[in-house]
C-alpha cells in the first residue's frame, strides 16, 4: 500500500509542480482527466443498449402522465410502470457507478493534500496529537526542526488514548517533527509558510487507514497508532471564484463527461 500511495503521490507531485503558478490550472486538468477516465469506465462496464431502453421507457411512461391525466384507471397503471423502469435505470447505473467509486475515492483522498489543506502560518499555533494503543509507555517526547517551537510538555488523555502538544512556527518550514516513544521514533513532515504545497495528513500505522490516509508511509512503531498535526482548511481561487476544490473537481469532471460524452458513445 505504501508503494502505491507514494507512486500516485509522485505523479500528483510532478503535476501540481508544473502548475504551481496556476493550481486551479493543475487542477482542471486533473478534474477533465478523471471525467474522461469516468467516460471510458463507463463505456467498458455498463449496458449502452439496455440503458437507451430504460431511459427511453420511462419517457414513454412520463408522456403517458401527461397524456391521460384525467383517466385515473390509466394513472395509476403508468405510475407503477414509471416507477419500475426508474428502478431498472438505476440498477443498470449501479454497476459502473460501483466501479468507478473505488478509483475515484483514492484520487480524491490523494488530492486532498495538495489542494484541502494550508501549510501553517507562522506564528499560529496549532496542535499535534498522536494516538496510542493502550494507557502504558513513558511520557513521549516531541523534538521539532529549526523554526518550529514546542509550547507545552506532552499531555496525555488516557481515556482517548492521545497525547497532545503544542507548538508555534516561526518561520517557513518544510521539515519533520520526531517524537520519540518507547517503542522507537515516528517522524511526521510539518509544513508552515506562504504558497501551496503538499500538505500530508494524518500519519497512520495500519493498512486499512493507510487507504484514506496516504500521504505518508506507515508508522512502524507498535505503540503509536497515528500522529496528526491541526492544519487549516484552503479553498481555491481560479478565474476570480474562490470555492473548495471538491466543487472545482466535480462541476470540472462532469462538464468534461457531459460535452465527451458523444464522442465516447455514452448514455447516462
Amino acid at each position: 500500500m505504501d508503494t502505491l500511495n507514494a507512486a500516485l503521490d509522485l505523479v500528483l507531485k510532478a503535476i501540481f509542480a508544473a502548475f504551481r503558478w496556476s493550481p486551479g490550472l493543475g487542477l482542471a486538468l486533473i478534474s477533465a482527466a478523471a471525467g474522461v477516465g469516468m467516460l471510458w469506465v463507463f463505456q467498458k462496464t455498463s449496458n449502452q443498449a439496455a440503458i437507451r431502453r430504460a431511459k427511453r421507457l420511462v419517457q414513454a411512461h412520463l408522456l403517458e402522465l401527461r397524456i391521460y391525466r384525467d383517466e385515473p384507471g390509466v394513472m395509476r397503471r403508468a405510475q407503477k410502470s414509471l416507477l419500475w423502469a426508474n428502478l431498472r435505470y438505476m440498477a443498470l447505473m449501479l454497476q459502473p457507478a460501483l466501479i468507478m467509486g473505488i478509483p475515484f475515492a483514492i484520487l480524491l483522498v490523494h488530492l486532498d493534500a495538495f489542494y484541502g489543506r494550508a501549510p501553517l502560518e507562522v506564528g499560529a499555533e496549532t496542535i499535534v496529537t498522536m494516538g496510542v494503543r493502550g494507557s502504558g509507555g513513558g511520557v513521549p517526547v516531541l523534538d521539532a526542526p529549526a523554526g518550529v517551537a514546542v509550547e507545552t510538555p506532552a499531555v496525555r488523555v488516557v481515556d482517548e488514548g492521545q497525547v497532545s502538544w503544542r507548538i508555534r512556527p516561526q518561520s517557513a518550514v518544510s521539515g519533520l517533527l520526531r517524537i520519540r516513544t518507547e517503542g522507537g521514533a515516528v517522524e511526521k513532515s510539518i509544513e508552515a509558510g506562504p504558497g501551496p504545497r503538499f500538505v500530508p495528513g494524518r500519519k497512520v500505522s495500519s493498512l486499512w487507514d493507510a487507504v484514506w490516509h496516504p500521504d505518508e508511509p506507515r508508522i512502524a512503531a507498535p505503540q503509536v497508532e497515528w500522529v496528526e498535526i491541526r492544519y487549516p482548511d484552503a479553498t481555491l481561487e481560479w478565474l476570480g471564484i474562490r470555492m473548495h476544490w471538491l466543487i472545482w473537481f466535480i462541476v470540472i469532471s462532469m462538464l468534461a463527461a457531459l460535452l465527451l460524452k458523444k464522442r465516447f458513445r455514452v448514455t447516462f
